[in-house]
């Protein structure tokens, strides 16, 4: 049998002492940065609507180098490639955020613009219903008289989709395209199951802004100076108008500057505002 020397035993110990070493810093560095995220107590919230998904790629690989989960509103849209937003050329980005753990919510199928209310009268009382004109899909483009239920059908067709490219429930939420609502189109959207998101005033990133006039070295540094506990954060996963990408520019560069400020980014279900709703409203 071959004998093993004391220096060679104390060098393997001394190698196992050094691996444990690191392991339980690893272990604590770990720890840290756990009771920090749950300890965080300046919450930010940031949201992607649809667009072309031309950045769609590039957002997933700096939300996941950044260990920041978001809320995607979600809408069929016209995009670069596939079959649209919802189609099932996505279908595999989609179900890829769901794993990591981002959430989903709708943005109306056909990705709705709210006009205005018209008000009908019947005999027992009062009814409203709203021109609403489709930025995509087959009614692109054409002004509708819908009633609450039709829009409703509208919020619900995009989460049935979401849910069935990803096997996950969408939340109880919804956001107009554009921002756009009336007091009651909140009412009766609220009446079937869905509370309206926007976004606050320093929120709104400027990804849709012309770059010629909006560059994103000045989007970034407004957003830095802006932003604050609380608030809800709004881009787009691609916009055809703009000429330089915010996405590529701004996005990776703000996510990190938001943290060096104390930030941290939830779910948009864990905001106070919405928190309650979401609870006892979840279909999960």
């Amino acid at each position: 049998m071959q004998r093993i020397s004391p220096s060679v035993v104390m060098r393997n110990k001394s190698v196992r002492w050094v691996v444990l070493g690191l392991l339980m810093i690893a272990g604590n560095l770990h720890s840290a940065f756990s009771l920090a995220r749950e300890t965080c107590n300046k919450p930010i919230y940031l949201t992607f609507d649809t667009g072309h998904m031309g950045v769609a790629p590039y957002i997933a690989e700096v939300l996941n180098r950044q260990d920041v989960k978001v809320t995607f509103f979600v809408a069929n849209e016209l995009t670069q490639e596939g079959d649209g937003t919802l189609g099932q050329y996505w279908q595999k980005w989609w179900q890829q955020r769901a794993q990591e753990g981002h959430s989903f919510a709708s943005h109306t199928m056909d990705h709705v613009y709210w006009l205005s209310d018209e008000a009908t009268h019947h005999t027992t009382k009062p009814d409203v219903q709203f021109w609403v004109k489709p930025s995509a899909g087959p009614m692109k483009g054409q002004r509708m008289l819908w009633d609450a239920k039709s829009y409703c059908a509208s919020i619900l067709q995009a989460n049935e989709r979401i849910k069935a490219l990803t096997s996950k429930e969408p939340l109880p939420l919804f956001r107009a395209p554009g921002g756009k609502t009336s007091p009651a189109l909140l009412t009766s959207s609220k009446a079937c199951g869905y509370l309206h998101v926007g976004w606050s005033d320093a929120g709104f990133l400027g990804d849709e802004l012309p770059s010629e006039r909006f560059p994103s070295a000045m989007l970034l540094k407004k957003s830095l100076a802006n932003i604050k506990s609380e608030d809800i954060l709004m881009a787009h996963l691609g916009i055809w108008s703009r000429k330089d990408p915010w996405a590529t520019s701004v996005l990776e560069p703000l996510i990190i500057g938001l943290k060096e400020r104390g930030f941290c980014f939830k779910t948009i279900e864990h905001h106070p505002k919405y928190a309650a709703w979401v609870s006892t409203h979840s279909s999960q």
